[in-house]
């Protein structure tokens, strides 16, 4: 009889061990990158063309662009419509100027005026990030990665806002920015495409801004699409002419 008992003890054990060997076969689902290697230009100085259309919600423009960046200092273009010089931009740490020679006018905007009409954080970084096909917040401890299969998402939030960043995993290349303010409602979504060498990097030639904000009106919708035709990186200085005549009205 004992060894009918050891019998059945020795039995259970085995069965046990079978089912503790069949739940480690279970296929797990593979566990999100740790970190994510996101391609990013960089350069001290960088120019090129463009062909650029604004929309809103009453009117359509387009122009064409000269564009000329300094790495963390300044921003600038030189606009034409249809051949005739239209105006420039200029753009540095504290604020943008926009100079109209068809109304012969020119604006100035500071990046806390600019933050408070769109409920969303603006700064000369964000601007030239977005510009270049980077992140617009550099990668921090305390965001989260979500992988799928074609892209790594990285997850960030500042403030209010909510930020998904969409990579290629193959090219290492951001393709799209969502954004979203949870109290005002304001987005923005930045789509990406038409990656080409420039440098020793990939450049997105292509890009749309869409950005939608609360006004007293309703909901006011801009979007950006340029279309780059030529770009190139380098270390050789370049030169940001910007003056503004006399006889303009600041607006």
């Amino acid at each position: 009889m004992a060894k009918i008992n050891i019998s059945f003890f020795t039995i259970g054990l085995f069965l046990l061990a079978l089912t503790g060997c069949h739940k480690k076969l279970v296929p797990l689902l593979p566990k999100p990158p740790k970190t994510i290697d996101i391609q990013q230009i960089d350069f001290e100085y960088m120019h090129g063309k463009a062909r650029l259309a604004f929309r809103d919600n009453n009117r359509e423009r387009e122009v064409k662009a000269h564009i000329r960046i300094r790495k963390d200092s300044v921003i600038w273009m030189k606009l034409t419509v249809i051949g005739v010089q239209g105006g420039s931009v200029l753009a540095n740490k504290d604020s943008i100027t926009i100079v109209s020679n068809v109304q012969k006018e020119y604006y100035v905007f500071k990046y806390d005026e600019l933050s408070k009409k769109f409920n969303f954080h603006v700064s000369y970084e964000v601007i030239q990030a977005a510009l270049l096909g980077n992140p617009i917040i550099p990668r921090r401890p305390e965001d989260t990665i979500e992988e799928e299969t074609f892209f790594n998402k990285l997850i960030q939030q500042q403030a209010t806002t909510k930020i998904e960043n969409l990579i290629n995993k193959n090219t290492k290349k951001l393709e799209r920015v969502d954004m979203a303010e949870s109290t005002s409602g304001s987005s923005v979504k930045i789509v990406y495409a038409d990656f080409e060498p420039v440098g020793d990097k990939l450049f997105p030639y292509k890009g749309t801004i869409e950005v939608a904000y609360k006004t007293l009106k309703g909901i006011m919708n801009n979007t950006i699409v340029f279309e780059y035709t030529k770009a190139e990186v380098g270390t050789r200085e370049l030169r940001f002419p910007f003056n503004i005549p006399k006889r303009y009205d600041r607006r």
